[in-house]
């Protein structure tokens, strides 16, 4: 069973969001989507001061597995982006609501957070 935090909001694409200061959010993929990906082996990460429009990729992961696309939960400003994540990709694994975050966002427009789904949602989405 998935680990799925009651304080953070998802997409139904398996990113988290976390408030991180008034406006500022930090994104990254859940557990269950690490778990589905299998063992990470490259994250492709945007630069401080991009910005993206709410559910626009803004960057890949690769597994051994695949390689998928990562969305952007709100619109936004790129702040701050886990530089540790180009040295060890597998924090993605071990940790993706702590050490494996990939960006924090300051966010555009707040009422982005409204179409996010709660814990619950997603657990019925990923059928937990």
């Amino acid at each position: 069973m998935s680990k799925i935090p009651p304080a953070l909001q998802y997409t139904e694409e398996h990113e988290y969001v976390a408030l991180d200061e008034a406006d500022i959010v930090q994104i990254g993929i859940t557990d269950y989507a690490q778990g589905e990906l299998g063992d990470v082996v490259f994250v492709e990460l945007p630069t401080i001061g991009d910005k993206f429009d709410r559910m626009h990729v803004f960057g890949t992961i690769e597994a051994v597995k695949a390689v998928s696309e990562l969305f952007c939960p709100v619109a936004g400003e790129v702040v701050d982006i886990n530089g540790a994540l180009d040295k060890d990709p597998s924090l993605v694994n071990r940790d993706p609501y702590g050490n494996g975050w990939m960006i924090k966002l300051r966010v555009k427009r707040v009422d982005d957070l409204k179409e996010l789904l709660s814990a619950s949602d997603y657990a019925a989405h990923i059928g937990e």
